[in-house]
């Protein structure tokens, strides 16, 4: 893309950063493939690479969503947000839907925070707000918060299990550590850490929706704008939270 951008920055080109924005979570050699199959569709064309060439094919590789599934994942990616920015684990860089699966949110974590107990139910918070924000807008939430390794409920119940039984802040025997590996397998076996690692769980949960409950307004406009553009900045977001009222206190 070299040839196209020159010196110009995101910052300089609005046009660049609406795609810089589209390209989140892209690899370079993602981003060079659709390149040249674009460039190679204009020179069949006979006229010139254009922004809204590129801007229309990163689009097209983001996954079609229904309108009520938009709405939905918007939800879901505006409570995260929503809860980093004023739990305060991490810094939002972007909030995408219809990007790689469904949505996501990056973020980068504030490596200054001790790594208490409070932040660790805090970050377990920022983790369950996707689906607790589907809660509080549509009384249900979607399967895909869960069902795989790596999805908001795996990671959210990997944390509590690591604060029970191998970073000393859980109430019972805080001094035992368990290895890590088998440690989720352990809460089929063992009754008492399965319920320990629960209430964590829901007392995080509890946590996620109070905080948005009193960003209801914030978290319906963020999500409104968020299914209409598709992707939003971390910039974007935290402007949209500090102009409301309803930030804690």
């Amino acid at each position: 893309m070299s040839d196209i951008v020159e010196t110009i920055t995101p910052e300089q080109n609005p046009a660049l950063r609406r795609l810089a924005l589209l390209a989140t979570g892209s690899t370079g050699a993602d981003i060079e493939r659709l390149v040249r199959e674009v460039r190679r569709k204009t020179r069949r064309q006979r006229r010139s690479l254009t922004w809204d060439d590129l801007e229309q094919a990163l689009l097209a590789d983001h996954m079609k969503l229904s309108d009520d599934m938009r709405w939905r994942t918007a939800i879901h990616e505006a409570g995260h947000a929503i809860a980093f920015c004023d739990l305060e684990v991490a810094e939002v860089i972007t909030v995408s839907i219809g990007v790689g699966g469904m949505g996501q949110v990056i973020s980068r974590q504030h490596h200054h925070l001790q790594q208490t107990q409070n932040w660790l139910m805090r970050s377990i918070a920022c983790m369950l707000a996707g689906r607790t924000a589907e809660l509080l807008i549509f009384g249900d939430a979607v399967a895909g918060a869960g069902g795989y390794d790596n999805s908001d409920l795996a990671r959210a119940t990997e944390h509590a299990v690591a604060a029970e039984t191998r970073l000393g802040f859980s109430s019972h025997q805080p001094l035992l550590y368990r290895s890590a590996a088998g440690s989720i397998n352990e809460l089929s076996l063992d009754r008492q850490l399965a319920e320990r690692v629960n209430d964590r769980l829901m007392g995080a949960e509890a946590m996620a929706r109070k905080l948005l409950g009193k960003r209801c307004d914030d978290l319906n406009g963020i999500a409104e704008r968020l299914k209409d553009a598709g992707v939003m900045t971390g910039e974007e977001v935290r402007a949209l939270l500090g102009a409301s009222d309803g930030s804690l206190t």
